[in-house]
């Protein structure tokens, strides 16, 4: 329901709060690449056997599977028993997977854990889009062009695919608040810089810094080649319990500290949003701070959903790091880096320069920073944020150390 605080162009959603009921215990990822010759289901497995370890369970130990409601969602209680040769029962649900549900997956674990359906809890999301891509398969556009509304509105008039969708928000943006091509490199050279530090990163070898942005051409003006989100393979897993089983498991447990989400009421049609140059983050993310008693001020590292470093941009200003169209100045300069003064973002290079899995990475590069893991570790860090996005959605997770 809309608060006199909130715009009228969309509303945040009722979410329960389950700030310091949940925690991440298990994180995994395969092993992150273009074309990897492996089904989503076999990426999967690879993500799920790397969390079970992590967590230091057993396979028979996790009763509980979360994944998308779409996209990459074709991963069954069955397909888990038969490859872990266990006989469990397995509480299932389309309420997690990544994009914006993979910061509101915690709200549907802890209410399983709670009424003792499940009491380890996987959330899984795995594509094989770039294999298939390879095979005549269309990727991520095909789902927004079979669309009805926007095959008959939308794309007749050349709007169409994402990078049209987001280059056009840009050059609002520009307009707007005087956003420069320079912000935008700011954020691709921050994700690069993070990336060409990470082990698993797709363009770790591809170093990047501003003068070379700036000199690469453009794919959609004003968007160039590094300001788009790769096409990858690629999987991640997290393991979820209550926070005092957590206590007992292989690793520091990482607390879910708040959870929010909120929605554009143009729906799927970007187009007709209300705030052109806005993210439905202005109503999520006040209310994931507010759960978790802290200020964005207090975040040591963020990790947002960033399919173009415009959505970052516009993210950043939403979620309150700094005033509308005031972002250019806050991520200048290197200060979004690791190793800087500053915010740091995207630690492990993000959908830009890390692999194109939808935002699992993000939230599992967090709990890594939180325990003290991450390639490119923030020094003393105790509260992360993941901020999820579909372009009519946006998602809101805090997360802190344990105390």
């Amino acid at each position: 329901m809309t608060t006199s605080a909130e715009p009228d162009w969309g509303h945040s959603g009722e979410l329960e709060d389950v700030s310091g009921e949940i925690a991440i215990v298990g994180v995994g990822d395969a092993i992150y690449q273009r074309a990897s010759g492996k089904s989503a289901n076999e990426i999967a497995l690879d993500a799920i056997e790397r969390a079970i370890a992590d967590a230091g369970l057993r396979p028979d130990e996790i009763d509980g599977l979360m994944q998308s409601p779409f996209m990459g969602g074709g991963f069954t209680a069955d397909t888990y028993r038969d490859y872990f040769g266990t006989g469990q029962s397995i509480w299932m649900s389309t309420d997690g997977g990544a994009m914006t549900w993979a910061a509101t997956a915690p709200v549907a674990a802890a209410q399983a854990i709670r009424e003792g359906k499940a009491r380890h809890i996987l959330n899984l999301f795995a594509v094989d889009w770039f294999s298939q891509k390879g095979k005549g398969g269309e990727g991520p556009g095909k789902y927004h062009g079979e669309e009805r509304m926007k095959a008959n509105f939308e794309l007749p008039f050349g709007w169409f695919p994402q990078p049209v969708y987001f280059a056009t928000i840009a050059r609002r943006h520009m307009f707007e608040y005087g956003t420069r091509p320079e912000d935008l490199g700011a954020i691709a050279v921050a994700c690069r810089y993070h990336a060409t530090r990470h082990p698993d990163a797709i363009t770790r070898q591809r170093p990047l810094d501003l003068a070379g942005y700036l000199a690469r051409p453009m794919m959609v003006d004003p968007l160039r080649m590094d300001d788009c989100c790769l096409i990858s393979d690629g999987g991640g897993a997290t393991i979820m319990t209550s926070l005092e089983r957590a206590r007992d498991l292989a690793k520091p447990p990482v607390v879910v500290a708040g959870v929010g989400e909120g929605y554009s009421g143009s729906g799927a049609y970007w187009s007709q949003q209300g705030d052109f140059t806005a993210s439905p983050q202005v109503f999520s993310a006040p209310r994931a701070f507010e759960q978790a008693g802290v200020t964005p001020g207090d975040v040591d590292v963020l990790t947002l959903y960033d399919p173009f470093s415009i959505v970052a941009l516009m993210q950043i200003e939403d979620m309150g790091f700094c005033p509308k169209g005031g972002a250019g100045d806050l991520v200048a300069d290197g200060k979004l880096h690791f190793d800087t003064p500053g915010l740091a973002y995207n630690t492990h290079g993000g959908l830009l320069s890390h692999a194109y899995v939808l935002g699992i990475s993000h939230v599992n590069e967090v709990v890594r920073q939180l325990r003290g893991e991450a390639a490119c570790q923030v020094s003393d860090c105790e509260i992360g944020v993941y901020g999820g996005y579909t372009g009519h959605m946006a998602s809101t997770l805090v997360m802190r150390r344990d105390r």
